[in-house]
């Protein structure tokens, strides 16, 4: 009987839905490989690192829904759904991966743009005539 493993994980305005299942590391992302996803090697090791400090790397697949944001912003939210999936996976995994700071949410989003100004602080320029 195969089990599934969930976590959410979030980063600005990206929000990653991650399915931990047991097999040989393949990684799907929105019905997509990998590699065909995102061809930046920054993002797949960010995806991986997460795998490769536990010691789990070619234990799971992954299925994972992700949405909003950009491709940085996606692979931290990622990374950050795959470890919490690990911690319901094993628990005792909670210590290290908190250590390292994987389980901490990065909350720093864009600034709301307020009435009056073009974005969050800059005000239209000045005409003294």
């Amino acid at each position: 009987m195969s089990t599934h493993y969930y976590g959410t994980g979030r980063r600005k305005n990206a929000v990653a839905r991650v399915f931990l299942k047991e097999g040989n590391n393949k990684i799907i992302i929105n019905n997509f490989d990998i590699n065909q996803y995102c061809n930046k090697k920054i993002v797949t090791s960010t995806i991986n690192q997460v795998l490769d400090i536990v010691n789990l790397l070619n234990k799971f697949d992954i299925y994972i829904t992700v949405k909003g944001g950009g491709i940085l912003g996606q692979a931290n939210a990622i990374k950050h759904g795959i470890s919490r999936a690990l911690i319901t996976y094993n628990s005792k995994l909670y210590c290290k991966l908190r250590e390292l700071g994987f389980i901490t949410r990065d909350s720093r989003i864009v600034e709301r743009k307020k009435v009056g100004l073009k974005k969050s602080r800059c005000r239209p320029q000045f005409s003294k005539r």
